[in-house]
């Protein structure tokens, strides 16, 4: 039987771990060592680590850090941020991660895509899409460098072309919705479902377990990620890594 994942989404700053709000104003959350510890006891499905300086500050990878993670981690683990090259990514593979997402470069160079795919399998290739609606005429766009960065491409055409290149999975993560707990957005994944034949992982708003359930049942995604309903807890948002009983998961996405 395959299950659909849930998995937390976490952010890596200055260090440290973050939650932004529409990719704005990072708020620090604590260390990534101590969360990985914590998940791991939690049966989580997955985890992902995106660095959200690295590419902005044109830097490459912290291995050390990615390191230290993946020593900690006993469960299937994605880092993204900053990876420009096939060498960079047999790094990061050596070093025991499972998947590496793509980003700008994924658009910058979409034959890293292709490269990477046929060499690490596009089992172990995630692109990742930040994307943004536009205030006047509602269109969608394709951005990169921590929101900053209009690359002015039409998200569905670009995601077929990543499948084309041998993307293993596609994470489309909305900038509006970012930090909102308030649900994902549900017309952006469906577009983005109905036109690729690959893994699609909806991030960003998911405030509830309930969001996760409405487009994993409504729009067929294969997984939810989320980064605020696993760092906080309560109305007030106290800094609290959690994750559901397994259980509770299965029975809430169950047919």
């Amino acid at each position: 039987m395959v299950f659909n994942r849930v998995i937390p989404c976490l952010l890596l700053h200055q260090g440290g771990l973050a939650k932004t709000v529409k990719f704005k104003k990072p708020n620090y959350i604590g260390d990534p060592i101590n969360a990985v510890k914590i998940f791991n006891d939690k049966e989580v499905d997955e985890l992902i680590f995106l660095d959200i300086d690295a590419t902005v500050e044109g830097r490459e990878p912290n291995y050390k850090l990615i390191e230290e993670i993946a020593s900690e981690c006993f469960i299937p683990l994605c880092y993204g941020g900053g990876v420009t090259s096939i060498e960079q990514m047999k790094k990061i593979f050596a070093l025991g991660v499972e998947k590496i997402s793509l980003s700008a470069k994924a658009i910058e160079s979409p034959e890293l895509i292709k490269e990477a795919s046929e060499l690490f399998g596009s089992q172990s290739v995630v692109v990742v899409l930040d994307i943004k609606k536009s205030f006047w005429g509602g269109r969608y766009s394709i951005y990169t460098h921590r929101g900053k960065k209009n690359r002015k491409l039409e998200p569905i055409e670009f995601a077929k072309k990543i499948v084309n290149m041998g993307a293993g999975e596609l994470v489309i993560n909305s900038i509006d919705n970012d930090g909102q707990m308030q649900g994902y957005d549900s017309e952006l994944l469906k577009m983005i479902k109905e036109a690729v034949d690959i893994p699609v992982i909806g991030l960003g708003g998911a405030g509830s377990l309930e969001d996760m359930r409405r487009v994993i049942k409504n729009i067929g995604v294969s997984a939810t990620a989320a980064g605020s309903l696993f760092v906080y807890q309560g109305a007030l948002n106290a800094v609290l890594i959690n994750y559901p009983e397994y259980k509770k998961i299965r029975e809430l996405l169950k047919d």
